[in-house]
């Protein structure tokens, strides 16, 4: 709470609030006083809210604050239900109902003031329907609705260029260029001037080209004129002749049409166009998604070589093999469950798949038949273009057709004689907004330096003496009228006065006796407006106390539904497991042997059998290697000094050979020789 109060009083002392609290002051001010603040920040963001709420009644301030709250979207924090306490704490000025409110506006003050601007032109006044009846009432209601319209787009267009990244040094760049290529182009027509100055009857040419351009300037412009009223009069066309189908497929449809016939094919068209929204459109946009998001991948990672690629399929291989035998393992459950929800799958699967193939169809029909629409109206208008004649006769449709031309070309020029007014209308008031900014700066400063000086007032008096002055000058040319002038004027007055009296007395009276009913049913008005807000208060309340109490059961339901399903699967499980106990129990007490045999017991003390026998052969060879690896490894030993000796025996034969070619050796009494 203490953070909420000092984000608060921050911002109430900056720009444009400048309150000059601190937290003490604040927490301290009264009820009075804390709606004034919360009055004032209501009208920064819509400044139709500047009152003064003490010349206001509380019941009007609370609703007028409600409702600007409901157009911006609040909702107050905790038990949203409880709004009377919420209309109560307003009304009231109570600190827990006001600072979280502050808090909220003061965080997104900007966004608030957009949105407050555009509930101003885009909340829709609800008509009667019997009011709508009148057909100026609904050409009314529906140019209404048009400019609307046109307002939403210009606003988004709005936006969009003042998101569109145009910076002031771009805009500043471009300004230059264009300067330089204008300097450039009157240097360009100068020397121009200059050699066409030498040249005959060079004025009487030029104004010929000027008049060449001049015609040819106008002939373009008619001919896009041209160009534009022919696309008008195709669109319009092609839109009659949409409306006229749509008429007679209408007319046609509801002549032998039944009401349970119309809510079955409206039903047919709702269930279709929920299927393609919620189902067949989020799916086709997930796997765009999966798909971009693949590619993007695939983009992204470096170029593969051959390496890679045998990489890959190598690790393919691997996978389907894991597959494979993940399979095998399941068909050697072989579970009734699975096998049944398998079934249920396959036909949920083989459902889903027709009824997105029934979908596309129906889909693809209806591109086709809005594809045959168009290629019936472009040959329609292609054969009333070759016949010089309307595909569409009779006088109520020319009619239809000057009317709606002329309402278009009325309802052109207002509407650019609005945009202009409007245009012309926001500089003025923005020339005002800082003209008058400016005079109060300079009456500050003025104060300031007057104040120095120590002639406080001085410039007041001074305005006060002019303008005195001035009433006196303007009185002693009154004065200087002459006398028969001004009694003239008094009997014209007079007389003038009196007529309109005379005129005005029984519409007086009029307005007396309507000025009294008006009163009274105002007051009529509002006990009823005020009954009708508690009961709505009341209903609500007891509404979102209903709709928890549902919510609450159904979390319930789930909860339940959810245990049992996990019990139920939880004892199928133990069903399975028990049955296979029993068939084992069944086999292993039997006195068949072959159906002893196919026990699972028997079978693993088989096998338990066959692997202590096969590690007994094991170990007796493991004993024999171990008895016999010291012998083993002299004899290695041995071999290896005896490979060693051949050896040295081979290089000192070698050797002798050489020798013998120089000269003998002899081997007498123990003794060698070299004769040479």
């Amino acid at each position: 709470m203490s953070d909420q109060i000092k984000f608060i009083v921050d911002n109430l002392n900056k720009e444009p609030f400048r309150k000059n609290y601190n937290l003490i002051t604040f927490d301290s001010l009264e009820p009075m006083q804390l709606l004034q603040v919360l009055n004032d920040v209501l009208a920064e963001i819509d400044p139709k809210q500047v009152v003064d709420i003490r010349e206001e009644m509380p019941e009007q301030t609370a609703k007028r604050m409600l409702s600007l709250l409901g157009i911006l979207k609040y909702r107050p924090p905790g038990n949203a239900t409880d709004m009377s306490t919420f209309r109560q704490g307003l009304v009231i000025g109570s600190k827990p109902v006001i600072y979280p409110v502050l808090h909220w506006l003061l965080q997104r003050t900007n966004e608030l003031k957009k949105r407050a601007y555009l509930a101003r032109f885009l909340i829709k006044l609800e008509v009667p329907s019997e009011f709508l009846q009148d057909e100026t009432v609904a050409d009314t209601n529906k140019q209404y609705e048009e400019l609307m319209e046109a307002f939403k787009t210009l606003h988004k267009e709005c936006e969009q260029l003042k998101t569109s990244g145009f910076s002031t040094a771009e805009i500043r760049r471009d300004i230059s260029a264009m300067e330089e290529e204008k300097d450039q182009l009157v240097k360009r027509v100068e020397r121009l001037k200059k050699r066409v100055e030498t040249v005959q009857n060079h004025q009487r040419m030029l104004k010929i080209a000027r008049q060449l351009r001049v015609e040819k300037e106008r002939e373009e412009f008619l001919a896009q004129q041209k160009q534009e009223q022919k696309n008008q009069l195709f669109h319009a066309v092609q839109r009659l002749q949409r409306v006229q189908n749509q008429l007679k497929s209408m007319r046609h449809a509801a002549a032998d049409a039944k009401p349970e016939s119309l809510m079955k094919r409206l039903e047919e068209e709702i269930k279709f166009n929920s299927y393609m929204v919620t189902e067949k459109f989020p799916k086709e946009l997930e796997n765009k998604k999966k798909e971009l998001h693949f590619l993007q991948k695939v983009v992204s990672e470096p170029a593969m070589g051959h390496s890679d690629l045998l990489e890959l399929e190598s690790k393919i291989n691997e996978i389907n093999a894991q597959v494979n035998q993940l399979i095998e393992k399941k068909m050697m459950r072989n579970e009734p469950i699975e096998g049944k929800l398998s079934l249920y799958r396959q036909q949920a699967s083989i459902i889903s798949r027709k009824k997105e193939a029934k979908a596309e169809e129906l889909q693809e029909a209806k591109e086709k038949l809005a594809s045959l629409e168009r290629e019936a109206s472009v040959k329609t208008n292609q054969t009333r273009e070759l016949d010089g004649a309307e595909v569409l006769k009779g006088d109520e449709f020319k009619r239809y057709v000057s009317k709606l031309r002329s309402k278009s070309t009325v309802f052109k020029k207002k509407h650019q004689i609005i945009a202009e007014f409007k245009a012309e209308f926001g500089l003025l008031q923005r020339t005002e907004e800082l003209l008058k900014q400016r005079h109060e700066n300079v009456q500050h400063q003025l104060q300031t330096i007057e104040e120095k000086k120590g002639i406080s007032g001085y410039s007041y008096t001074q305005e006060e003496l002019e303008r005195v002055s001035a009433l006196k000058s303007e009185v002693d040319e009154m004065k200087g009228r002459t006398l028969g002038d001004m009694s003239e004027m008094v009997k014209k007055l007079n007389s003038l006065v009196s007529e309109k009296k005379s005129a005005l007395a029984p519409v007086i009276k009029e307005l007396r006796q309507l000025r009294q009913k008006c009163q009274e049913l105002t007051q009529e008005c509002d006990e009823k407006k005020s009954q009708y807000d508690s009961c709505a208060a009341g209903l609500e309340s007891n509404r979102s106390k209903l709709e928890q109490e549902v919510r609450g059961l159904r979390e319930e339901c789930l909860q339940e539904e959810s245990k049992y399903h996990y019990t139920n699967c939880m004892i199928k499980n133990l069903e399975v497991q028990l049955r296979r106990a029993t068939d084992e129990m069944k086999a292993y007490v039997s006195s068949d042997q072959q159906e002893k045999r196919k026990a699972v017991r028997e079978q693993y003390t088989k096998n338990i059998a066959e692997q202590e026998n096969l590690g007994k052969k094991l170990r007796e060879k493991q004993k024999a290697i171990r008895e016999s690896h010291g012998p083993n490894m002299k004899q290695a030993k041995m071999w290896r000094d005896f490979e060693q000796l051949m050896e040295c025996k081979k290089q000192c034969f070698l050797k002798q050979q050489s020798q013998t070619s120089i000269g003998q050796v002899i081997q007498e009494g123990g003794e060698d020789r070299l004769i040479l």
